[in-house]
């Protein structure tokens, strides 16, 4: 059992008898109260989506699937293809990956996991942090030099994210994938 606050995207839990896949994770915490989750869920049999929020505490079953260690092949619209160390390819929906699928490149050397319900290639969680290179920021402001200074910047893959006011373009920057968040250049 995890609680909400731990589910992170590519988690399958139960939910009402159903299996469902977490796309988006959301936590907002208050001063006095106990944090709040907001899921982005989709439903692993059906075609459908759902939002549900949760407090942070709440026990949430966790489904045990199988797992396979894979890297990423290529991308044949609407599926991404992964392949595993015996040469087999698993194609997972692009919609199944949420956000994940910002930090997919070609030629990217990290393993991914990908996780199967009864024999189907369901949902991919990538490692902690990927290293990517930025491929557009704009220049930092002159003389804003009071605390923690941050600005928008695009990286290989089409994601966008906040980054340090050092960051140039052309950097490569390491980025946790669980928060999408800049942790340091490389």
């Amino acid at each position: 059992m995890k609680t909400a606050h731990e589910l992170r995207p590519g988690n399958v839990i139960m939910l009402d008898g159903s299996p469902w896949v977490v796309q988006k994770t959301e936590t907002t915490r208050s001063g006095r109260n106990a944090a709040i989750v907001k899921l982005k869920l989709k439903h692993v049999l059906q075609d459908s989506t759902t939002e549900s929020t949760f407090k942070g505490e709440d026990k949430m079953e966790d489904i045990i699937l199988e797992r396979l260690d894979c890297t990423y092949s290529y991308f044949a619209d609407p599926m991404y293809v992964f392949m595993d160390s015996e040469y087999n390819q698993y194609d997972v929906e692009a919609e199944n990956l949420g956000d994940a699928a910002a930090y997919i490149v070609d030629g990217m050397e990290e393993n991914c996991q990908v996780t199967f319900y009864e024999g189907k290639a369901i949902s991919v969680e990538l490692p902690t942090s990927v290293v990517r290179e930025v491929t557009y920021t704009e220049p930092s402001a002159r003389g804003d030099t009071s605390g923690k200074v941050m600005k928008p910047a695009t990286i290989t893959g089409g994601g966008t994210l906040s980054v340090a006011d050092f960051v140039k373009t052309g950097d490569m920057i390491e980025i946790d994938t669980r928060t999408n968040e800049f942790k340091k250049r490389v």
